[in-house]
């Protein structure tokens, strides 16, 4: 099977799946290496919303209507699992997390964790991690893309991660 043929199987399968579907079982259903899989999905990406989680890739599609709000928070490494919980638990999904590093700037990485289940295992990956998460490099503080359903359900989201101690101020503007 060629390079493109390949990328647009990937494409079909992605939009089938029922959740992410990770780079070695694409490689071992197309009989390539698990890089080989990697460059496609980079070259996909060009023209596809594809989010490459801890769990695997899968293709983003938006809920018919979503609101979106950015969380500036505070936590220990104990308490990620608190934290993510509280934002799915409330109806939210965290697309993602942001940190500032010094030399490199906004660094962001993908989660898409709507679940409990999505956080058990993220929370297991981190564990396993000779890396662990990103927030150390900004002296715990990091930033979450939250998509909800409703502007209420992110104000009981923000409320609550206030209650919690976790919610930073907002950052000032840069204008």
């Amino acid at each position: 099977m060629d390079g493109k043929t390949r990328r647009q199987e990937i494409i079909r399968i992605l939009t089938q799946a029922s959740g992410p579907i990770s780079g070695s079982t694409l490689a071992t259903s197309f009989g390539v290496s698990r890089q080989v899989i990697v460059q496609d999905i980079a070259l996909l990406r060009t023209e596809h919303p594809i989010l490459a989680t801890a769990q695997g890739y899968l293709l983003y599609t938006h809920p018919a209507r979503s609101f979106r709000r950015a969380f500036l928070v505070k936590h220990s490494y104990e308490e990620i699992y608190d934290e993510l919980s509280a934002i799915v638990t409330l109806g939210g999904r965290v697309l993602d997390v942001t940190v500032e590093h010094d030399v490199y700037g906004e660094l962001r990485a993908d989660l898409n964790l709507s679940t409990l289940e999505d956080i058990q295992h993220f929370c297991n990956l981190l564990a396993r991690s000779k890396s662990g998460p990103l927030f150390p490099i900004s002296a715990g503080i990091h930033l979450h893309t939250v998509e909800a359903a409703s502007e209420g359900i992110l104000t009981q989201i923000e409320e609550t991660l206030q209650s919690r101690g976790y919610l930073l101020p907002p950052l000032p503007s840069r204008d």
